[in-house]
């Protein structure tokens, strides 16, 4: 996909391999993981080329429905990741991101253990920009 994002890792899921659940991106879903591979790789540059590891990225909606994941999840259409970044802690890594203005759709500081970030649903749309923070406390936004 990209120098540093692979589709096999933007794919990987323990719960489907598990649960033998095909997780296949549909062809319109690659169109999206590809758009999502590239722009890791600005989130890469962003934070001075430091790892990006990919927790969890595109979910077929079994698999999505397994792991608890919300109905509407980005993952399930391949324009969102779950990452981590060695070195730095989850609000370290929303705040570089936010301070730099990468266009994301949504970024998402989750149980202080990871970062969601996501593109636009559609290539060429206008990303919301959401910031939030999710955790025991509920979901609130990120400031």
């Amino acid at each position: 996909m990209t120098p540093h994002f692979t589709l096999a890792e933007l794919t990987a899921s323990e719960t489907a391999e598990r649960h033998d659940i095909d997780n296949t991106p549909t062809p319109e879903h690659l169109e999206n993981l590809q758009r999502l591979a590239e722009f890791l790789e600005t989130v890469k540059t962003t934070l001075g080329g430091k790892p990006v590891m990919i927790n969890s990225a595109y979910r077929g909606p079994a698999v999505n429905e397994k792991v608890g994941g919300s109905k509407s999840s980005q993952h399930m259409i391949g324009c969102a990741a779950d990452i981590r970044i060695p070195g730095m802690n989850p609000d370290q890594v929303c705040r570089a991101i936010i301070e730099a203005g990468l266009p994301f759709d949504q970024l998402i500081r989750e149980f202080d253990s990871w970062t969601h970030i996501s593109i636009t649903n559609e290539e060429g749309s206008t990303p919301r920009g959401q910031t939030l923070i999710i955790d025991r406390a509920g979901t609130r936004p990120f400031v």
